[in-house]
């Protein structure tokens, strides 16, 4: 599966399955997007002719480097800090494969996690424009698509199909997405903060119960108290 996610939204805008010999470029079409769009992408979906395509467009893309990618580099520069070590460093570079030549701008920055080597993390963009720590953050962004998929996979865990047939499977999953949209739009119209793990287990107990399911989610403790009472009041006195 194959997913494009709107940043602010949160929930996928485009879907498409394939097989797993599919290369995630494919997903990539300019024709998608609109003058000042920003997309972030993962190195898969690394592609000269679609890239220039993509800034003739005036569409900015962040994605992550490939180990193995040659280009040659035009300008050089670093930014240190206090200690000198270095915090930033900025290179345009030209790419060229065949005919295409493409010019682009590759931000590099030390990814630090605790409890992990620190790491250089290479993002190539076609903007010259941004702060790079702009450019960082775009890309740190992508990490929603990873996210969305972990919670799919908590939540909804697609383990069970009703057939092998491939038209059943994606009617599993798309069953799946549309149900991770609809506890998404509850979620977000609730104004009780809920966890998306918990308000998912709570609308699985509570689903085939005639109840008024806003007002339940909004004050369970007290929503249930008032159902009790009501239940204990219409109860005929039993007699000895």
């Amino acid at each position: 599966m194959h997913a494009v996610i709107s940043a602010n939204e949160n929930v996928p805008c485009d879907v498409k399955f394939t097989s797993a010999a599919t290369n995630d470029s494919f997903m990539l079409a300019p024709g998608m997007y609109s003058n000042g769009e920003i997309v972030a992408m993962d190195r898969a979906y690394i592609n000269y002719e679609k890239f220039e395509e993509l800034t003739e467009k005036n569409v900015v893309y962040v994605t992550k480097l490939k180990k193995n990618l040659v280009y040659e580099v035009l300008e050089d520069c670093m930014d240190m800090d206090p200690s000198g070590k270095m915090q930033y460093r900025e290179q345009v570079v030209v790419f060229r494969k065949g005919e295409i030549n493409h010019i682009a701008r590759i931000v590099t920055y030390v990814d630090i996690k605790k409890g992990k080597q620190p790491k250089l993390i290479r993002l190539p963009t076609n903007d010259f424009d941004m702060p790079l720590e702009t450019i960082v953050l775009i890309y740190r962004r992508r990490w929603q698509i990873e996210s969305l998929f972990k919670q799919i996979k908590q939540n909804f865990p697609l383990r069970d199909f009703y057939g092998e047939s491939s038209n059943v499977i994606k009617i599993k999953i798309w069953v799946t997405l549309i149900a991770n949209l609809l506890m998404t739009l509850l979620q977000q119209s609730l104004k009780r903060r809920w966890s998306f793990s918990g308000l998912a287990n709570m609308v699985r107990i509570v689903l085939m119960y005639y109840i008024n399911l806003d007002s339940f989610l909004e004050s369970p403790d007290e929503d249930l108290k008032r159902m009790l009472e009501k239940c204990a009041e219409s109860s005929p006195d039993l007699e000895d």
